[in-house]
C-alpha cells in the first residue's frame, strides 16, 4: 500500500510515504527484506524526491542492520547526480564512508561532494569530514591527500566552530595514534531503535477498532475528550421528533404508501404493455395517483437541449513554480461529461521564452477511479501560445478506495520539456454518475426501504420559476439522475418523482422530489449506503434547478 502511495503526484504524500516504509523496516525485522525490495523499486525510478527520501531511509537501515542489505549500495550510488537536500546528502555521505571498502569508487564519489565543501551545509559538512575520515583509515594509501584536503578546510578555512572542532580532534587523533583513531572513528555503534507513537496495548486495540473516529487521530479514548454526549444526544431526538411530527404508526403508514403505488404503478404500466424505463406522458395532471402521470401545469419550458460545452478554469498559473522551480507553464481545465462520458478538456498556455513538448499526465488514484484511456496527445506549444487537448476519463482504472472528498477534485500531474506541474481539478458528482438505466421499482423500493427513514436528508430549492413536473424529470436526466416513478397527493398540488443514480463505482442514490403546482419550491428526499454523498448530489440538483 505504501508503494502504491510512493508513486502518487502529490510530493508531500510521496515524502511521508517513502519515509514510513524506512519505519516499517526499523520496526519489524520480518518486513525490512520487502521494505527493501519496495525502497530498490522507487529508487531505480530516478525521483528526484523520491530517491532523496529512499536515501535518508536507507542509512536508517543500516543504523539498524548493519552489513546487511548491501544490495542497494550500487543503485543508491548510480542515483547520486539527484541529490540536492542537505539531510539526503549527508544520508548519503554517511553511507559511503560507513561502507567504503564495498564501494570500489568510493575516493571518486566523496570528492564529487568535497568540491563544494564551503557551499554545503553545516550538516553535510560534518558527515562529509567524518565520511573522509573514514576512507582515509579503510584506504589509507590512495586517499592521503584526501583527507589533508578535507582537514584543512575544516580547521583553517571554515567558519563554524563545531566543523573546526571537530577537525582538531580527527587530526590530534590521526598524527598521535590512527590505531586510537580506528576504534573512535569505527567503533561498533548501538542499534537505532523506532520508539515514536509507541502506545500501551489496550489503547492501542480501543484505537484501531475507532479508527474513523476522532479518538484515532487525538490518540485518546473517547471518554477523555468528549464531554457533552451524555446531553446531546437527547436534544437531538426531541429535534428530530418536533421536526418530523411523526409517530412510528404514520412513519409506517407512509411506507406502505410508497410501496402500494410503486407496486400498483408496475402492475398498470405492464397491463398497458409499457416498460418500465420508457413510460408514455399522460394528458393533463389531474389528481389522481397515476404514476405515470407526466403531465401538468408550469410556466417552465422542456429542456430539450445538452448541456453547454463547460467552461474551463485557471487552476495552474504560469508563475506557479513546477517540481524543480521552473515557470512559465499555465493550464486551464475541467473535468466534466460531454457527449456520454467524462472528459478532462484542457488548455496549454506558454509563457517561458522556449517551445515546449513532450507533454505527459499522470493522474493520482481517486475515488471513483478516473484514469486517461490514452496518451495524452499535444502538439508543440510556441512561446506566447496555446494549446487545447480533450482526454477521455476512464472510471475503475486508478481506484483509491477512499471515500469521495467534498468539494471533488482529480490529483493531476502534467510533464513537458520545461518541467513537471502538479494542479487539481475540480468537479462536480454528476461526472460520476453512470449513464445506467434507472432502478426498477422493486430494486428501488428494497434500497428505499432499506436505508430507512432515520438516514435520510431533506432540502428544500427555490427553482428557477414554477417548474413542470416533466420539466424536473428533463432536468434531472442531464445529470444521469434516471426517472424511476411519480404520484400525486391527493389534493393535486404535489407531484412526488422517484428518481435513481448510480455513481461509477456502483454506489445508489435514491431522492424523492416534491415538485409543487402553486410555487416554484421543490423539496428534494435523498436515501443512500454512502451518506458521503448527500451533500454532493444535493448540490448538483440544486444548481441544475436554479439554472435557466
Amino acid at each position: 500500500e505504501l508503494k502504491e502511495y510512493a508513486s502518487g503526484v502529490d510530493v508531500d504524500f510521496v515524502r511521508k510515504s517513502v519515509r514510513s516504509i524506512g519505519r516499517v523496516a526499523v520496526k519489524l525485522e520480518r518486513a525490512c527484506e520487502r521494505a527493501i525490495m519496495v525502497l530498490l523499486e522507487l529508487i531505480e525510478t530516478k525521483v528526484n524526491y523520491v530517491v532523496q527520501e529512499a536515501s535518508i531511509v536507507v542509512k536508517d537501515i543500516f543504523r539498524k542492520y548493519p552489513l546487511r542489505y548491501e544490495q542497494v549500495l550500487s543503485a543508491l550510488c548510480d542515483s547520486l547526480e539527484v541529490l540536492d537536500e542537505p539531510e539526503a546528502k549527508a544520508s548519503m555521505i554517511w553511507i559511503l564512508g560507513e561502507y567504503a571498502e564495498r564501494i570500489d569508487n568510493v575516493d571518486l564519489l566523496l570528492d564529487s561532494f568535497l568540491e563544494n565543501f564551503h557551499e554545503e551545509s553545516m550538516m553535510v559538512q560534518m558527515q562529509l569530514l567524518t565520511g573522509v575520515v573514514k576512507l582515509f583509515l579503510k584506504k589509507p594509501q590512495s586517499t592521503q591527500d584526501m583527507v589533508s584536503k578535507v582537514l584543512k578546510y575544516a580547521t583553517e578555512e571554515s567558519n563554524n566552530h563545531d566543523i573546526r572542532d571537530r577537525g582538531y580532534i580527527y587530526w590530534r587523533l590521526l598524527s598521535t595514534n590512527p590505531e586510537a583513531t580506528k576504534h573512535v572513528v569505527l567503533g561498533d555503534k548501538p542499534s537505532i531503535r523506532d520508539d515514536s507513537q509507541t502506545l500501551e496495548r489496550g489503547l492501542l486495540d480501543k484505537l484501531i477498532s475507532d479508527l474513523a473516529l476522532m479518538s484515532s487521530v487525538y490518540h485518546k479514548p473517547p471518554d477523555e475528550f468528549v464531554t457533552r454526549i451524555t446531553t446531546a444526544a437527547p436534544v437531538a431526538d426531541n429535534d428530530v421528533q418536533d421536526d418530523d411530527e411523526y409517530d412510528e404508526e404514520d412513519r409506517q403508514a407512509r411506507r406502505r404508501e410508497v410501496q402500494q403505488e410503486l407496486e400498483r404503478s408496475g402492475t398498470e404500466e405492464r397491463a398497458n404493455g409499457l416498460g418500465s424505463r420508457a413510460p408514455a406522458p399522460a394528458a393533463g395532471g389531474g389528481g389522481g395517483l397515476d404514476l405515470l402521470d407526466l403531465g401538468g401545469d408550469g410556466g417552465d419550458d422542456l429542456v430539450s437541449s445538452g448541456p453547454a460545452l463547460p467552461q474551463k478554469m485557471p487552476l495552474l498559473m504560469s508563475t506557479s513554480p513546477g517540481q524543480n522551480g521552473k515557470t512559465g507553464f499555465g493550464v486551464m481545465a475541467t473535468l466534466a461529461r460531454h457527449n456520454g462520458t467524462p472528459q478532462l478538456m484542457m488548455t496549454f498556455s506558454n509563457s517561458s521564452p522556449m517551445p515546449l513538448s513532450g507533454f505527459a499526465i499522470q493522474v493520482n488514484k481517486n475515488p471513483f477511479g478516473f484514469g486517461p484511456s490514452a496518451a495524452l496527445q499535444v502538439p508543440d506549444v510556441m512561446p506566447g501560445s496555446t494549446a487545447d487537448t480533450s482526454l477521455m476519463m476512464q472510471p475503475g482504472q486508478l481506484l483509491s478506495n477512499t471515500a469521495p472528498t467534498n468539494p471533488l477534485f482529480l490529483q493531476v500531474a502534467i510533464k513537458n520539456s520545461l518541467d513537471i506541474f502538479y494542479f487539481n481539478v475540480p468537479f462536480e458528482l454528476p461526472v460520476a454518475l453512470s449513464e445506467a438505466p434507472a432502478f426498477g421499482r422493486d430494486q428501488f423500493s428494497e434500497i428505499w426501504q432499506r436505508v430507512g427513514e432515520g438516514r435520510q436528508h431533506s432540502i428544500d430549492i427555490n427553482a428557477s420559476g414554477s417548474l413542470a413536473v416533466d420539466s424536473v424529470r428533463s432536468r434531472l436526466a442531464l445529470d444521469n439522475v434516471q426517472y424511476v416513478a411519480q404520484r400525486q397527493s391527493p389534493d393535486g398540488n404535489l407531484t412526488y418523482m422517484y428518481t435513481s443514480a448510480t455513481t461509477t463505482n456502483n454506489c445508489a442514490i435514491l431522492a424523492e422530489v416534491w415538485v409543487s403546482q402553486q410555487n416554484s419550491t421543490v423539496k428534494i428526499v435523498t436515501r443512500t449506503e454512502t451518506p458521503v454523498l448527500v451533500p454532493l448530489f444535493e448540490a448538483a440538483l440544486t444548481k441544475r434547478l436554479t439554472t435557466r
